[in-house]
């Protein structure tokens, strides 16, 4: 197949691209620059020039493909709102290029829109609507645009990471860094979820070869990792103390990722495992973080 890929260059997508041509499928690559384009180009994919922001960009390259798979997400969560008002616009245009076909699109969502009862991890089989997260608006855009017959199924990512990136664990190590201290509220018990990106994007491929729609894919390897714990690997890896802080004391500290930091998000990926045969290989959260040049993150 020719697979239309978003976010060909970013840090899920390039791991995408090698696995679906080892795969034998053909890709076009969404990208915004000349090295990006080169990028590509010498991965094996077909440039596409232009952005989330140009919806003339992103029809034109779902009508000349098979699939779609979508990744692409503006990750500056100090706008975190408008940026999901920004994909549900992006689902629109590509759901509205494929609108009548047999084409699917596999558009991105978190594990968290699956949760299920309080301290129960999420699942596959669920989708709560009245999720909190404004990324929700993702996954209802999806079924608003399956409703005009689109062929739609869903990936929901946890903390996706490797030794470089881990998520929203990338900009707590940032802002640990800044504070001086590593922290995590009350006993630090709320787990969140991970996978790591090759195993990641294994799952997007497998999706893309089983052809169904309607479905939502959990890419989790580890159900839920303790915040104390992910805390405390970022304290010894800074070498800053590790704190226990009080909701009261959230915002303060953690500024925008107060709204995550003290989330318990646990997930279950036994039916996608079941379903697609996927089998996560990769390292831990806990591994990767514990590997990481913490001197090359202060650079970065």
């Amino acid at each position: 197949m020719r697979v239309f890929l978003t976010g060909a260059t970013g840090f899920i997508g390039s791991r995408i691209v090698p696995e679906l041509l080892a795969a034998g499928h053909q890709v076009l690559g969404l990208t915004r620059s000349e090295a990006g384009a080169r990028s590509l180009a010498a991965a094996g994919a077909e440039p596409h020039r232009g952005d989330i922001e140009d919806l003339d960009s992103l029809r034109e390259g779902a009508a000349k493909s098979d699939a779609v798979i979508h990744t692409a997400f503006d990750h500056d969560f100090s706008n975190f709102v408008a940026n999901c008002e920004k994909d549900k616009r992006v689902i629109e245009a590509l759901g509205g290029a494929l609108a009548g076909s047999d084409r699917l699109l596999i558009i991105t969502s978190g594990v968290g829109m699956g949760s299920a009862e309080h301290g129960q991890p999420a699942r596959e089989d669920i989708f709560n609507t009245d999720h909190p997260n404004p990324r929700i608006l993702s996954e209802l855009t999806g079924a608003a645009m399956a409703e005009k017959g689109v062929k739609v199924s869903v990936v929901r990512l946890p903390q996706v990471h490797d030794t470089v990136k881990q998520g929203l664990i990338t900009p707590l190590i940032a802002q640990t860094r800044a504070k001086g201290v590593s922290a995590y509220l009350g006993e630090g018990r709320n787990r969140w979820s991970s996978a790591h990106v090759l195993d990641v994007a294994k799952l997007y491929r497998l999706a893309l070869d089983k052809q169904e729609a309607g479905v939502r894919y959990n890419a989790v390897a580890e159900e839920g990792i303790p915040m104390r714990e992910i805390a405390e690997v970022i304290g010894a890896g800074l070498n800053v103390p590790v704190v226990s802080l009080s909701q009261e004391e959230a915002a303060d500290h953690f500024g925008w990722l107060a709204m995550f930091a003290g989330l318990d998000m646990p997930a279950s990926s036994a039916w996608t495992r079941q379903h697609l045969g996927w089998q996560p290989t990769g390292p831990g959260l806990i591994a990767d973080l514990e590997r990481m040049d913490y001197s090359q993150a202060a650079a970065a």
